[in-house]
């Protein structure tokens, strides 16, 4: 994600010309946008991380139901 607030933060500074990022030519951009995608599509898939964070949710909220089921 962080990666995803970099490439929209430089977008938005080349896009006004802003300081050292006005002389950055937009393929640098392009280019963090081509690794973004490999790493959500490929990287992130192949290393588990897609169905860590998926069991983590499920994990979540069944301690919630069972919380809630033995509060009563």
């Amino acid at each position: 994600m962080p990666i995803i607030i970099v490439i929209v933060l430089l977008s938005i500074l080349k896009y006004f010309e802003f300081g050292l990022v006005a002389d950055l030519s937009w393929w640098w951009i392009i280019a963090l946008l081509g690794v973004a995608f490999l790493w959500f599509e490929f990287i992130e898939r192949m290393l588990g991380l897609d169905k860590r964070k998926a069991h983590e949710q499920l994990e979540k909220a069944r301690k919630e139901r069972v919380k809630k089921t033995f509060k009563n």
